[in-house]
């Protein structure tokens, strides 16, 4: 009918609304292509009206948009609301509605955005108990150039930027409890992942492979396309396991990985690389030999989880849904090859001898004839 409002969700940005004109404009439009893409992919009907500070979704499926809206980074909060063309068809609207929202005995209060002088207008009909400071009800209403907003509840959105908006990176992703849930935080700064997993199929099973290619279906909630390279490691780990000391074998492994990593960054275009490294959980992450190892590449590496600790991951990773897939058995690329007693301080200068017994440049060379690409 004419005179009804039209129904949807009404978004509120999160902190992209802080940035300048130029910059805000350019995540505004990653964000809006974000939710387009989620919704049709859900193949929600929708049609958007957004401006300078909200997004509208106007749609009749509001239970299936909320669901996937409070997945899309970039979001402050999210509310079902009415969009009315005017304040007078707001009005006549709360008049006809309000009893339904307030029950006789419960107290009420009307917060407004923008036009404070319509309040009146709008109260003077509800016959319920007006309490200001703790309501047992709130009427929210926004008066804005492209409609006039009302909802009754917000909710709170995933916040962040909005995927795309930060650049591009490459996450190492064991199959862990650690690495997705780096990927998700490095995912909620705006930064569009690409995966990279070592693995030594055929010596052990495949199991971190499927689980890598599990977690990749949670993670397309967030980001519309993933290309995961799936790197074989089991011959690099041979050579240094034979050649090289038992307590700095690990470093050299991750050494030899961020070099691999490294190389496929560039081809990628990737800026930084990505690990679910926590200060001091294991020897190789204690600060003398998280130096040892980010010395063996130039490229940026980001540590997302760097001061959390493994409470607060596995709290992350359930509310997530890794948690589940992370902790399925498996024998990773590491795993298989680490002895019992590692260095927690290692010298850089012997680790530059130790490299010399090993051919490097050959080794990546045939690792990475070996690499398969898989997209998602």
């Amino acid at each position: 009918m004419k005179n009804q409002p039209k129904k949807g969700i009404l978004i509120a940005y999160g902190e992209l609304f802080l940035k300048s004109e130029g910059v805000r404009k350019l995540f505004q439009k990653r964000l809006i292509n974000n939710l387009r893409f989620f919704l049709r992919k859900e193949e929600v009907d929708f049609s958007l009206i957004f401006s300078r500070e909200r997004i509208f979704i106007e749609t009749e499926q509001a239970k299936a948009a909320l669901k996937i809206v409070k997945r899309v980074f970039g979001i402050a909060w999210i509310a079902e609301s009415f969009c009315f063309s005017n304040v007078s068809q707001l009005i006549n609207f709360i008049d006809k509605n309000y009893a339904d929202w307030i029950k006789k005995n419960e107290t009420f209060a009307i917060r407004m955005k923008k036009d404070r002088k319509i309040i009146d207008r709008i109260a003077r009909n509800i016959n319920r108990k007006v309490d200001l400071d703790k309501p047992k009800r709130e009427i929210f209403v926004e008066v804005r150039k492209k409609g006039v907003f009302l909802y009754l509840k917000k909710q709170k959105g995933v916040g962040g930027l909005p995927i795309g908006s930060s650049g591009k990176i490459l996450s190492l992703v064991s199959g862990g409890i650690d690495s997705p849930i780096a990927v998700y935080s490095i995912a909620k700064r705006g930064a569009e992942n690409v995966w990279l997993h070592f693995h030594s199929f055929p010596l052990v099973s495949n199991a971190s492979i499927e689980k890598v290619k599990e977690m990749a279906k949670i993670f397309l909630n967030y980001q519309s396309h993933l290309k995961i390279y799936f790197v074989p490691f089991q011959k690099a780990q041979i050579e240094i396991k034979t050649k090289t000391p038992a307590k700095y074998r690990v470093l050299l492994y991750r050494r030899l990985m961020l070099k691999i990593a490294e190389r496929i960054a560039e081809k990628e275009n990737c800026q930084a690389l990505v690990t679910g490294e926590s200060l001091g959980q294991v020897s190789s992450q204690t600060l003398p030999n998280i130096k040892i190892t980010e010395q063996s590449v130039k490229i940026p590496i980001l540590r997302p989880l760097v001061g959390l600790d493994k409470e607060e991951i596995i709290k992350l990773a359930r509310k997530i849904g890794f948690f589940e897939i992370s902790i399925k058995p498996q024998e990773d690329c590491c795993t298989l090859f680490i002895p019992k007693h590692q260095t927690a301080e290692g010298k850089i200068e012997t680790i530059k001898e130790i490299e010399k017994q090993l051919n490097s440049t050959k080794i990546i060379r045939e690792i990475i004839k070996e690499i398969k690409v898989e997209r998602f």
